[in-house]
């Protein structure tokens, strides 16, 4: 894969391949931990990897293997930045599907919330610091992510709750 980097779509499906033999135990912890470092070091293979990993029904992220906590903060400030993008739009979906009744998919975004937050505990502390600050400016209308809040439509719940989100990465 080293030669050629997988499209998103392609990143998904092979993520859900290694996870699936990771959790049939047919590769080990190093494996899945070698295969994934070398999908997030392309940005679709990271978001791919991601989409797969914090939203689905695998327990990976309720229970990541050192070897990956390892090759995930060796891919330092690329996986920082979509963890804490992910942080915050689940948490703002929260809000959303609330808003609207849907408990089967607020319940999935807390739980990709939830994923976030440990990812993050995890990682490189300074740059998750600076990134996680840089998310909170944008709440409050300043920085560089504003834009990024605003391409969402997040409301002012929405980005209280993803204020929060940030906040509570800290509270370990």
């Amino acid at each position: 894969m080293a030669d050629q980097q997988p499209t998103f779509q392609q990143a998904i499906e092979i993520t859900a391949s290694w996870i699936q033999q990771w959790e049939s135990e047919e590769i080990s912890d190093e494996v899945l931990a070698d295969r994934i470092g070398e999908m997030v070091a392309s940005r679709a293979g990271a978001r791919g990897f991601f989409v797969v990993s914090l939203a689905g029904d695998s327990a990976l992220m309720d229970r990541l293997p050192d070897a990956v906590v390892g090759q995930l903060r060796e891919a330092g400030a690329p996986v920082v930045d979509l963890t804490a993008r992910n942080l915050a739009m689940s948490s703002a979906m929260a809000v959303q599907h609330r808003r609207t009744g849907d408990s089967n998919q607020q319940a999935g975004s807390e739980r990709v919330t939830a994923r976030c937050t440990e990812l993050l505990r995890l990682l490189d502390p300074e740059l998750v610091k600076q990134r996680l600050e840089q998310l909170l400016e944008a709440c409050d209308n300043r920085g560089d992510d504003v834009a990024f809040l605003k391409r969402w439509g997040y409301d002012t719940d929405q980005k209280h709750a993803i204020s929060l989100s940030v906040l509570a990465v800290a509270d370990a």
